[in-house]
Protein backbone atom coordinates (compact mmCIF):
# COMPACT_ATOMS: atom_id res chain seq x y z
CA UNK A 1 0.00 0.00 0.00
CA UNK A 2 1.37 3.42 -0.93
CA UNK A 3 1.11 6.50 1.20
CA UNK A 4 0.12 9.56 -0.81
CA UNK A 5 1.58 12.94 0.15
CA UNK A 6 -0.14 15.95 -1.32
CA UNK A 7 1.82 19.01 -2.49
CA UNK A 8 1.10 22.59 -1.43
CA UNK A 9 -0.11 23.58 -4.90
CA UNK A 10 -2.62 20.73 -5.01
CA UNK A 11 -3.95 21.52 -1.52
CA UNK A 12 -4.73 25.16 -2.38
CA UNK A 13 -7.13 24.20 -5.17
CA UNK A 14 -9.97 22.62 -3.25
CA UNK A 15 -10.60 24.74 -0.14
CA UNK A 16 -14.17 24.85 1.16
CA UNK A 17 -15.98 27.00 3.70
CA UNK A 18 -17.89 25.27 6.49
CA UNK A 19 -20.55 27.02 8.59
CA UNK A 20 -20.83 25.75 12.17
CA UNK A 21 -23.43 26.84 14.73
CA UNK A 22 -22.25 26.96 18.37
CA UNK A 23 -25.73 27.07 19.90
CA UNK A 24 -25.82 24.74 22.90
CA UNK A 25 -22.52 23.01 22.02
CA UNK A 26 -19.93 22.07 24.64
CA UNK A 27 -16.80 24.21 24.27
CA UNK A 28 -14.07 21.55 24.23
CA UNK A 29 -15.86 19.07 21.97
CA UNK A 30 -16.85 21.83 19.57
CA UNK A 31 -13.30 23.26 19.47
CA UNK A 32 -11.82 19.83 18.72
CA UNK A 33 -14.12 19.43 15.70
CA UNK A 34 -13.16 22.91 14.47
CA UNK A 35 -9.45 22.15 14.81
CA UNK A 36 -9.90 18.88 12.92
CA UNK A 37 -11.43 20.76 9.98
CA UNK A 38 -8.78 23.53 10.09
CA UNK A 39 -5.93 21.00 10.01
CA UNK A 40 -7.55 18.91 7.26
CA UNK A 41 -7.80 15.68 9.23
CA UNK A 42 -11.32 15.11 7.92
CA UNK A 43 -9.94 14.57 4.41
CA UNK A 44 -8.33 11.42 3.03
CA UNK A 45 -5.55 13.61 1.57
CA UNK A 46 -4.35 14.82 4.99
CA UNK A 47 -0.63 15.56 5.06
CA UNK A 48 0.91 16.79 8.35
CA UNK A 49 3.35 19.26 6.79
CA UNK A 50 0.92 20.85 4.28
CA UNK A 51 -2.12 23.03 4.98
CA UNK A 52 -4.87 20.78 3.60
CA UNK A 53 -7.59 22.16 5.89
CA UNK A 54 -10.66 24.18 5.06
CA UNK A 55 -12.09 27.48 6.28
CA UNK A 56 -14.47 27.48 9.26
CA UNK A 57 -17.16 30.07 10.00
CA UNK A 58 -18.59 29.88 13.53
CA UNK A 59 -21.85 31.68 14.33
CA UNK A 60 -23.68 32.18 17.66
CA UNK A 61 -20.49 32.21 19.74
CA UNK A 62 -22.37 33.77 22.65
CA UNK A 63 -24.47 30.58 23.02
CA UNK A 64 -21.55 28.21 23.71
CA UNK A 65 -21.75 26.11 26.89
CA UNK A 66 -19.23 24.58 29.29
CA UNK A 67 -19.82 21.49 31.41
CA UNK A 68 -19.73 21.11 35.16
CA UNK A 69 -18.69 24.01 37.37
CA UNK A 70 -16.32 25.50 34.79
CA UNK A 71 -18.65 28.45 34.32
CA UNK A 72 -17.77 29.60 37.84
CA UNK A 73 -14.12 28.44 37.99
CA UNK A 74 -12.69 29.03 34.50
CA UNK A 75 -10.40 32.08 34.24
CA UNK A 76 -8.68 33.59 31.19
CA UNK A 77 -5.28 35.16 31.86
CA UNK A 78 -3.11 37.57 29.90
CA UNK A 79 0.06 39.39 30.78
CA UNK A 80 0.52 43.03 29.78
CA UNK A 81 4.31 42.99 30.02
CA UNK A 82 4.47 45.33 32.98
CA UNK A 83 5.29 44.45 36.58
CA UNK A 84 2.11 43.20 38.23
CA UNK A 85 0.43 43.16 34.85
CA UNK A 86 -1.31 39.79 35.10
CA UNK A 87 -4.95 40.28 34.14
CA UNK A 88 -7.59 37.67 34.89
CA UNK A 89 -11.03 37.61 33.31
CA UNK A 90 -13.66 35.12 34.58
CA UNK A 91 -15.53 32.98 32.04
CA UNK A 92 -18.87 34.69 32.71
CA UNK A 93 -17.42 38.16 32.04
CA UNK A 94 -15.62 36.97 28.91
CA UNK A 95 -18.85 35.40 27.63
CA UNK A 96 -20.64 38.74 27.94
CA UNK A 97 -17.86 41.00 26.61
CA UNK A 98 -16.03 38.91 24.01
CA UNK A 99 -17.49 35.42 23.36
CA UNK A 100 -15.46 35.08 20.16
CA UNK A 101 -12.26 35.00 22.23
CA UNK A 102 -13.47 31.94 24.18
CA UNK A 103 -13.75 29.78 21.07
CA UNK A 104 -10.60 31.30 19.54
CA UNK A 105 -8.46 30.40 22.56
CA UNK A 106 -9.90 26.89 22.79
CA UNK A 107 -9.12 26.18 19.12
CA UNK A 108 -5.70 27.83 19.34
CA UNK A 109 -4.74 25.43 22.12
CA UNK A 110 -5.54 22.48 19.86
CA UNK A 111 -3.43 23.63 16.89
CA UNK A 112 0.37 23.67 16.53
CA UNK A 113 0.47 27.47 16.85
CA UNK A 114 4.21 27.72 17.47
CA UNK A 115 4.86 27.08 13.78
CA UNK A 116 4.16 28.86 10.50
CA UNK A 117 1.75 26.13 9.48
CA UNK A 118 -0.30 26.38 12.68
CA UNK A 119 -0.57 30.16 12.46
CA UNK A 120 -1.69 29.87 8.84
CA UNK A 121 -4.36 27.34 9.82
CA UNK A 122 -5.64 29.54 12.64
CA UNK A 123 -6.15 32.45 10.23
CA UNK A 124 -8.79 30.36 8.44
CA UNK A 125 -11.09 30.54 11.48
CA UNK A 126 -13.82 33.22 11.40
CA UNK A 127 -15.97 33.63 14.53
CA UNK A 128 -19.13 35.74 14.87
CA UNK A 129 -21.07 36.65 18.02
CA UNK A 130 -24.57 36.01 16.63
CA UNK A 131 -26.02 34.35 13.53
CA UNK A 132 -25.11 37.16 11.12
CA UNK A 133 -21.89 36.90 9.12
CA UNK A 134 -20.45 38.65 6.07
CA UNK A 135 -19.13 35.59 4.21
CA UNK A 136 -22.20 34.67 2.14
CA UNK A 137 -20.28 35.08 -1.14
CA UNK A 138 -18.09 32.07 -0.26
CA UNK A 139 -21.22 29.84 -0.16
CA UNK A 140 -20.42 28.05 3.11
CA UNK A 141 -21.60 24.50 3.64
CA UNK A 142 -23.74 24.24 6.79
CA UNK A 143 -22.50 21.39 8.98
CA UNK A 144 -24.27 20.01 12.04
CA UNK A 145 -21.79 18.67 14.58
Amino acid sequence: MKTIFIKKEEAEKNKKFYLLDATGKTLGRFASEISKILRGKHKPTYTPNVDTGDYVIVVNAEKIKVSGSKEARKVYRKYTGWIGGMREIPYRVMLQKNPEEIIYRAVKGMLPVKSKLGRKQLKKLKIFRNDEHNLHAQKPIAVNI
